[in-house]
């Protein structure tokens, strides 16, 4: 089957879930990934003394890189404004990725859940767009089944220390999915490819909320007990 995540910058698929990705790939899916900002806008660029514009190359080659170590059957990479997708004109989002979901045919999209966990704009936007055009495709794409939020529990999320987080509820989490020991060091290598933003990755320590479980939202269902596979359609 093919999945499509689509988040708005480098670095939400390796923060998020790329151990999730390895599995999938593992099994013979078909994991694809939409970005849809090049990153540019990001604080290190100022600690590097860059500019916008070359950090977004930079992050774009490192995301690159990150599809080469999971091993992402394609991944695009768009160029709307990082950190400006509030003021982006939502038509323009839907569309392009209206178009990439078109193209793909995928069983499964992926995307952040309603609070962005880190409660970022661009992560919020995101959500909005994506949740729309599924809507709008599942009539006209009847193999276009489900929509899905990777997320973190609340346990997970106070224990954030960096930056506040948010978490979903169990009752709110209707998948989970168990990855093994080289899927988490794959998704280790994955954050190791983001060099530039190193200093933020080792004190958010990250890879320590990286374990064997990865929980999923999916929306319009409910599941109890929890999925285990999000390509599950008998539950």
């Amino acid at each position: 089957m093919k999945i499509l995540y689509i988040y708005p910058h480098p670095d939400d698929e390796s923060f998020g879930p790329a151990h999730v990705m390895s599995k999938q790939l593992r099994e013979g899916h078909e994991v694809y990934l939409l970005t849809l900002t090049r990153g540019g806008a990001t604080k290190q660029r100022k600690r590097l003394g860059i500019s916008y514009e070359e950090m977004g190359r930079i992050r774009t080659a490192e995301m690159e890189e990150v599809a080469r170590v999971i091993g992402l059957t394609g991944l695009t990479i768009l160029d709307f404004t990082d950190s400006g997708l509030k003021e982006t004109d939502p038509r323009e989002l839907e569309r392009a990725i209206r178009e990439e979901i078109v193209r793909i045919e995928p069983q499964v999209l992926v995307t952040f859940p309603v609070h962005g966990i880190s409660g970022f704009h661009d992560h919020l936007v995101g959500h909005a767009v994506v949740k729309r055009v599924f809507e709008e495709l599942r009539e006209s794409m009847p193999g276009l089944r489900r929509l899905a939020f990777h997320t973190m529990t609340e346990e997970d999320a106070a224990r954030a220390e960096l930056f506040p987080l948010s978490g979903s509820s169990p009752e709110e989490i209707d998948c989970i999915v168990t990855v093994d020991d080289n899927d988490i060091e794959i998704s280790h290598r994955a954050l190791d490819c983001y060099v530039t933003f190193k200093e933020t990755i080792e004190k958010s320590r990250i890879k320590d909320f990286i374990g064997h479980e990865a929980v999923f939202e999916i929306y319009g269902e409910s599941h109890d007990p929890p999925l285990g596979d999000l390509f599950d359609f008998t539950g």
